[in-house]
Protein backbone atom coordinates (compact mmCIF):
# COMPACT_ATOMS: atom_id res chain seq x y z
CA UNK A 1 0.00 0.00 0.00
CA UNK A 2 2.78 2.38 0.92
CA UNK A 3 4.62 1.54 -2.31
CA UNK A 4 1.50 2.36 -4.35
CA UNK A 5 1.04 5.64 -2.49
CA UNK A 6 4.70 6.67 -2.83
CA UNK A 7 4.91 5.65 -6.49
CA UNK A 8 1.91 7.75 -7.45
CA UNK A 9 3.00 10.59 -5.15
CA UNK A 10 6.26 10.67 -7.12
CA UNK A 11 4.32 10.73 -10.40
CA UNK A 12 2.04 13.47 -9.07
CA UNK A 13 4.98 15.52 -7.76
CA UNK A 14 7.19 15.55 -10.79
CA UNK A 15 4.84 15.65 -13.74
CA UNK A 16 3.69 19.01 -15.00
CA UNK A 17 0.97 19.39 -17.58
CA UNK A 18 -1.81 17.22 -16.25
CA UNK A 19 -2.87 13.67 -16.92
CA UNK A 20 -1.79 13.37 -20.53
CA UNK A 21 1.76 14.28 -19.57
CA UNK A 22 1.62 11.68 -16.78
CA UNK A 23 0.66 8.79 -19.08
CA UNK A 24 4.22 8.29 -20.28
CA UNK A 25 5.57 8.25 -16.72
CA UNK A 26 2.77 5.96 -15.47
CA UNK A 27 3.52 3.53 -18.29
CA UNK A 28 7.26 3.63 -17.65
CA UNK A 29 6.87 2.91 -13.94
CA UNK A 30 3.80 0.65 -13.82
CA UNK A 31 4.44 -1.40 -16.98
CA UNK A 32 8.19 -1.38 -17.56
CA UNK A 33 9.77 -1.05 -14.13
CA UNK A 34 7.30 -2.49 -11.63
CA UNK A 35 5.36 -4.73 -14.05
CA UNK A 36 2.12 -4.08 -12.15
CA UNK A 37 0.14 -4.06 -15.41
CA UNK A 38 0.79 -5.10 -19.00
CA UNK A 39 1.13 -2.77 -21.95
CA UNK A 40 -2.27 -3.90 -23.27
CA UNK A 41 -3.85 -3.13 -19.89
CA UNK A 42 -2.17 0.29 -19.98
CA UNK A 43 -3.63 1.03 -23.41
CA UNK A 44 -7.09 -0.15 -22.36
CA UNK A 45 -6.84 1.78 -19.10
CA UNK A 46 -5.91 4.95 -20.98
CA UNK A 47 -8.92 4.62 -23.28
CA UNK A 48 -11.27 3.93 -20.37
CA UNK A 49 -9.75 6.69 -18.22
CA UNK A 50 -10.19 9.15 -21.08
CA UNK A 51 -13.81 8.23 -21.67
CA UNK A 52 -14.94 8.28 -18.02
CA UNK A 53 -15.57 11.39 -15.93
CA UNK A 54 -12.63 12.86 -14.07
CA UNK A 55 -8.98 13.61 -14.76
CA UNK A 56 -7.18 10.91 -16.71
CA UNK A 57 -4.23 10.62 -14.29
CA UNK A 58 -6.53 10.07 -11.33
CA UNK A 59 -8.53 7.47 -13.24
CA UNK A 60 -5.30 5.70 -14.25
CA UNK A 61 -3.97 5.73 -10.69
CA UNK A 62 -7.28 4.40 -9.38
CA UNK A 63 -7.24 1.58 -11.94
CA UNK A 64 -3.66 0.53 -11.19
CA UNK A 65 -4.24 0.71 -7.44
CA UNK A 66 -7.41 -1.35 -7.70
CA UNK A 67 -5.68 -3.88 -9.96
CA UNK A 68 -2.84 -4.33 -7.45
CA UNK A 69 -4.54 -4.09 -4.02
CA UNK A 70 -8.29 -3.76 -4.56
CA UNK A 71 -10.28 -0.88 -3.10
CA UNK A 72 -7.59 0.08 -0.55
CA UNK A 73 -4.98 0.15 -3.34
CA UNK A 74 -7.24 2.34 -5.48
CA UNK A 75 -7.55 4.78 -2.57
CA UNK A 76 -3.79 4.79 -1.86
CA UNK A 77 -2.80 5.35 -5.51
CA UNK A 78 -5.46 8.02 -6.03
CA UNK A 79 -4.45 9.89 -2.87
CA UNK A 80 -0.80 9.59 -3.90
CA UNK A 81 -1.35 11.18 -7.30
CA UNK A 82 -3.61 13.98 -5.95
CA UNK A 83 -1.88 15.02 -2.74
CA UNK A 84 1.37 16.53 -4.13
CA UNK A 85 -0.43 18.80 -6.61
CA UNK A 86 -2.95 19.84 -3.98
CA UNK A 87 -0.24 20.73 -1.48
CA UNK A 88 1.88 22.62 -4.02
CA UNK A 89 -1.08 24.70 -5.23
CA UNK A 90 -2.24 25.30 -1.66
CA UNK A 91 1.18 26.56 -0.56
CA UNK A 92 1.51 28.77 -3.62
CA UNK A 93 -1.95 30.25 -3.05
CA UNK A 94 -1.18 30.97 0.61
CA UNK A 95 2.02 32.88 0.03
CA UNK A 96 2.07 34.23 -3.48
CA UNK A 97 -1.04 35.91 -4.80
CA UNK A 98 0.72 37.01 -8.02
CA UNK A 99 2.79 33.88 -8.58
CA UNK A 100 2.71 33.94 -12.39
CA UNK A 101 3.71 37.60 -12.48
CA UNK A 102 7.16 36.72 -11.11
CA UNK A 103 9.36 36.81 -14.22
CA UNK A 104 11.48 33.76 -13.42
CA UNK A 105 8.36 31.69 -12.69
CA UNK A 106 6.65 32.82 -15.92
CA UNK A 107 9.82 32.00 -17.91
CA UNK A 108 10.09 28.57 -16.28
CA UNK A 109 6.48 27.77 -17.13
CA UNK A 110 7.02 28.73 -20.77
CA UNK A 111 9.78 26.12 -20.91
CA UNK A 112 7.68 23.59 -19.03
CA UNK A 113 4.87 23.98 -21.60
CA UNK A 114 7.24 22.77 -24.32
CA UNK A 115 8.35 19.81 -22.23
CA UNK A 116 4.73 18.88 -21.50
CA UNK A 117 3.95 18.85 -25.22
CA UNK A 118 6.86 16.49 -25.76
CA UNK A 119 5.75 14.21 -22.91
CA UNK A 120 2.26 13.94 -24.40
CA UNK A 121 3.70 13.34 -27.88
CA UNK A 122 6.06 10.69 -26.46
CA UNK A 123 3.17 8.87 -24.75
CA UNK A 124 1.19 8.84 -28.00
CA UNK A 125 4.10 7.60 -30.10
CA UNK A 126 4.93 4.94 -27.49
CA UNK A 127 1.38 3.60 -27.52
CA UNK A 128 1.19 3.76 -31.29
CA UNK A 129 4.45 1.86 -31.74
CA UNK A 130 3.27 -0.95 -29.44
CA UNK A 131 -0.19 -1.18 -30.99
CA UNK A 132 -0.91 -4.22 -33.11
CA UNK A 133 -0.41 -3.18 -36.72
CA UNK A 134 -3.77 -3.82 -38.32
CA UNK A 135 -5.31 -1.81 -41.13
CA UNK A 136 -8.50 -0.71 -39.37
CA UNK A 137 -6.84 0.91 -36.29
CA UNK A 138 -4.31 2.62 -38.58
CA UNK A 139 -7.15 4.08 -40.67
CA UNK A 140 -8.97 5.31 -37.52
CA UNK A 141 -5.74 6.80 -36.13
CA UNK A 142 -4.75 8.50 -39.40
CA UNK A 143 -8.25 9.87 -39.99
CA UNK A 144 -8.47 11.22 -36.44
CA UNK A 145 -5.02 12.77 -36.61
CA UNK A 146 -5.73 14.45 -39.95
CA UNK A 147 -9.09 15.75 -38.71
CA UNK A 148 -7.48 17.16 -35.55
CA UNK A 149 -4.68 18.76 -37.59
CA UNK A 150 -7.20 20.27 -40.01
CA UNK A 151 -9.27 21.49 -37.07
CA UNK A 152 -6.30 23.25 -35.45
CA UNK A 153 -4.98 24.81 -38.65
CA UNK A 154 -8.30 25.90 -40.16
CA UNK A 155 -10.05 27.17 -37.06
CA UNK A 156 -12.93 24.74 -37.76
CA UNK A 157 -13.32 23.21 -34.31
CA UNK A 158 -14.17 19.54 -34.00
CA UNK A 159 -15.25 18.25 -30.60
CA UNK A 160 -12.89 15.55 -29.34
CA UNK A 161 -15.84 13.96 -27.55
CA UNK A 162 -17.75 13.69 -30.84
CA UNK A 163 -14.61 12.36 -32.53
CA UNK A 164 -14.12 9.68 -29.84
CA UNK A 165 -17.78 8.66 -29.92
CA UNK A 166 -17.70 8.46 -33.73
CA UNK A 167 -14.52 6.35 -33.69
CA UNK A 168 -16.07 4.08 -31.05
CA UNK A 169 -19.25 3.69 -33.11
CA UNK A 170 -17.27 2.97 -36.28
CA UNK A 171 -15.20 0.39 -34.34
CA UNK A 172 -18.35 -1.23 -32.97
CA UNK A 173 -19.90 -1.46 -36.44
CA UNK A 174 -16.67 -2.71 -38.01
CA UNK A 175 -16.13 -5.42 -35.38
CA UNK A 176 -19.79 -6.48 -35.57
CA UNK A 177 -19.47 -6.87 -39.34
CA UNK A 178 -16.25 -8.87 -38.88
CA UNK A 179 -18.03 -11.28 -36.52
CA UNK A 180 -20.92 -11.69 -38.97
CA UNK A 181 -18.46 -12.60 -41.76
CA UNK A 182 -16.98 -15.41 -39.64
Amino acid sequence: MLELFLTFAKIGSFTFGGGYAMISLIEDICVTKKKWITHDEMMNMTVIAESTPGPIAINCATFVGYRIKGLKGAFAATLGVILPSFLIIYIISCFLSNFMEIKIVADAFRGIKLAVGLLIFNAGIGMLSKMKKKLFPIIIFTSSMLLMLYSELSGFKVSTVIMMMTAGLIGLIYNSLQKVKK
